[in-house]
Formats: structure tokens, C-alpha cells, sequence
């Protein structure tokens, strides 16, 4: 990966949208959701608190997310799309 996320940010690969509901629909381009759950694939060295020492992160890299819908920004790197965004805008990690 050729970027390193700054402070208590990370870069998140989402997840593949679902192509076929449950019950067997396919689903067009238009119609899929946005994934909320993705793999971190690099992670900051943490946010510096009020005192000047850094707070270490709470995920790392290899471990599956759930994030806001909503949450964090799309780039493109080396033609793949991830999410860059801040820990606190995760809500779990998958196990």
C-alpha cells in the first residue's frame, strides 16, 4: 500500500456489494447498497491526547469492521477503491 493514514485515521478495502438477495433476485448496478463492513489494510500510529502522548489504536491491520454508513472517504489507489477514514467512525470489529 503506498499510503500511510496519518494519526487515528485507516484505510479500509470494503467489502463486495451483495450481486444476489437471499432469495435469489438478482440485483442491478443501481439497486445495490453500499457496503458497511470492510478490512483494514493499514492503520496510523494513533491520536495524540491532551498530554502530548499517543493513544494507540484499537484495530489493526487484517481485522473485519463495521463502520457508518456514511463514513469515510472514497479514494482510488492503484485502481482500487478503499475508504480512508477515522477509528472512531468504526463501530466493531468482526470476528
Amino acid at each position: 500500500m503506498p499510503l500511510t493514514p496519518l494519526h487515528d485515521r485507516v484505510i479500509v478495502r470494503a467489502a463486495q456489494p451483495e450481486e444476489v438477495t437471499k432469495g435469489g433476485i438478482i440485483l442491478p448496478d443501481t439497486a445495490k447498497e453500499k457496503p458497511q463492513q470492510g478490512e483494514v489494510i493499514a492503520v496510523g500510529p494513533g491520536k495524540i491526547g491532551d498530554d502530548g502522548k499517543t493513544i494507540a489504536m484499537q484495530v489493526k491491520k487484517g481485522d473485519k469492521v463495521l463502520y457508518g454508513k456514511y463514513s469515510g472517504t472514497e479514494v482510488n489507489i492503484d485502481g482500487e477503491d478503499v475508504l480512508i477514514m477515522r477509528e472512531s467512525d468504526i463501530f466493531a470489529i468482526i470476528k
